[in-house]
């Protein structure tokens, strides 16, 4: 039952978790623009924030489609960790833990289930599984 269910549990969680950095990724071209987020950035002390907002952005779009199809997924998984660890240092850290006070629990938590995804090999129902690009643990032979 665990192995029958292990593909859909794993696409459910890359759904979310992607979706949630696709959309964030989004609002810094949409909602706040480019030049929003870099004054954003610039204020928070970002170095470059020039250059760091717009690869942000296009790194929470598409790094939140690659957890979504299940590509590429060691790279994106580290990749979000990274920005989200950026992202702890540069404005969450300061506030503390909990979410509702804008601390870092949200944030840790996405940093923590991009890493697991990323190195979980996505699932029967990701993409790097169905071209055959990634083997996971299940399907290495010691």
């Amino acid at each position: 039952m665990v192995d029958q269910a292990r593909p859909i549990v794993l696409l459910l969680a890359r759904i979310a978790v992607g979706a949630i950095f696709l959309v964030h990724g989004y609002q810094k071209f949409a909602t706040m623009g480019i030049a929003g987020t870099t004054k954003f950035f610039e204020s928070v002390g970002i170095p470059l924030a020039g250059v760091a907002a717009p690869a942000v952005a296009v790194l929470e779009v598409a790094g939140g489609l690659a957890l979504i199809v299940g590509a590429a997924l060691p790279v994106a998984g580290t990749l979000l960790a990274i920005d989200m660890i950026g992202a702890i240092v540069f404005v969450h850290a300061a506030n503390g833990f909990g979410a509702a006070e804008g601390g870092y629990e949200f944030v840790l938590t996405l940093a923590a289930a991009s890493l697991a995804i990323g190195f979980s090999g996505g699932g029967a129902l990701a993409l790097d599984r169905v071209l055959g690009r990634r083997r996971t643990a299940d399907t290495v032979s010691v």
